[in-house]
């Protein structure tokens, strides 16, 4: 089982930012130097919710430092971004990195964060489909082209692609629809934040992408129409994981912490907005909007869907996750929510040590992202 590890850059407790993304790049870098085989990091604009307005420059960073490390998005949001500026980035990534860039795309949720980024929220769906069809093929052929919003008259990528993106690309998606899409796409899945139980959602990093088992079987049935004889790709999923020896200790940062982070949630996604769900694209969401009461016994309920207990209880807990997910990746998300660096580092350590080398043990789907790391530019 290829084992990394997933990070949110959310800053919840309010460090001064100088501060708080120098600790955030040391629990990573940590985590490279223990062995977790990839790093994800996700996109968010404007907050304290997440500070990481472009992981391709974080993975880029710590590309340098840590020579063998994969590097994930989770996800970068495509229709933020010009297809154009986006795959020369994705392109340099992998030529720094010796090709080491594994890209989880998405469509991303927060009206906020649209309007600020002066994007038609409601175009999001068109503009993903567009941006990642253009990118998935330029990362073939080297020559990126066309679309009918973009319109984009054929130029030459340079760099050149060091290898194209499928098998090494996935979608976060939370809906049928949107898995289908992946699918045709060639993008894998990619489960941020699942709950332990089917349909269950309390955790804040499910908001607005929960993947059932009906989205996972439409991503199936539409893989296997769109790619009449190839495997389809294995999954990475993610969970919020709380450890300690203690597992009472482990289920008390739980507790606090996943409820910080699905308050923060809440408001970034404005849950209980009368416009949630009424978005072009997002109807679907609005099953998910909340009264303030109903999203107050969420935020106290939330850690019931988060992964917690001794090392041991954790591992078994994991287990479950794989035989129902069958992925050929995990990428535990070891700190959350405001916690303190120094919990958050010795959090890491007690994984690694008491967790990371059984994992890795662990039988897995085919490996579509592994083989060898050529040597950066």
């Amino acid at each position: 089982m290829h084992v990394g590890i997933a990070s949110g850059f959310a800053n919840h407790s309010k460090v001064a930012d100088r501060q708080f993304i120098r600790e955030e790049l040391t629990q990573l870098e940590l985590a490279a130097e223990l062995g977790f085989e990839s790093i994800w990091i996700t996109e968010h604009h404007f907050s304290d919710y997440s500070i990481s307005p472009n992981p391709l420059m974080y993975l880029a960073y710590l590309a340098g430092r840590h020579p063998r490390v994969r590097l994930g998005t989770q996800v970068i949001v495509v229709p933020w971004h010009d297809p154009v500026r986006l795959c020369e980035e994705i392109v340099l990534l992998d030529h720094v990195s010796g090709g080491r860039a594994l890209i989880g795309f998405g469509r991303g949720l927060s009206r906020m964060e649209y309007q600020g980024l002066r994007i038609d929220q409601g175009q999001a769906r068109e503009r993903f489909d567009e941006t990642v069809a253009m990118i998935m093929r330029a990362m073939q052929t080297g020559v990126i082209e066309g679309g009918e919003i973009f319109k984009q008259p054929p130029r030459e990528i340079r760099p050149r692609p060091i290898r194209p993106l499928k098998g090494r690309a996935f979608c976060a998606a939370g809906s049928p629809a949107s898995m289908v899409s992946a699918a045709k796409l060639g993008l894998g899945r990619l489960y941020l934040g699942q709950p332990m139980a089917a349909g269950h959602i309390t955790s804040p990093s499910t908001l607005g992408r929960v993947v059932g088992d009906e989205a996972s079987d439409a991503w199936l049935t539409a893989w296997r129409e769109a790619h009449p004889g190839e495997e389809p790709v294995a999954p990475f999923v993610s969970n919020l994981v709380f450890v300690d020896e203690s597992g009472e200790r482990a289920r008390e940062l739980a507790r606090v912490h996943t409820g910080k982070t699905f308050a923060a949630a809440v408001k970034n996604y404005e849950m209980t907005s009368e416009h949630h769900g009424t978005v072009k694209g997002y109807e679907s969401y609005s099953s998910l909007r909340m009264t303030p009461e109903q999203a107050q016994a969420a935020i106290e309920n939330a850690h019931k869907s988060s992964i917690a207990g001794t090392p041991r209880e954790v591992l078994e807990q994991l287990e479950q996750v794989r035989r129902r997910r069958q992925p050929q990746g995990m990428i535990p998300h070891l700190y959350t929510g405001g916690m303190p660096h120094e919990e958050c580092m010795r959090s890491i350590r007690l994984f690694a040590s008491k967790c990371l080398a059984e994992m890795k043990s662990w039988a897995a789907e085919p490996s579509t992202i592994d083989g060898p790391v050529a040597r950066a530019a």
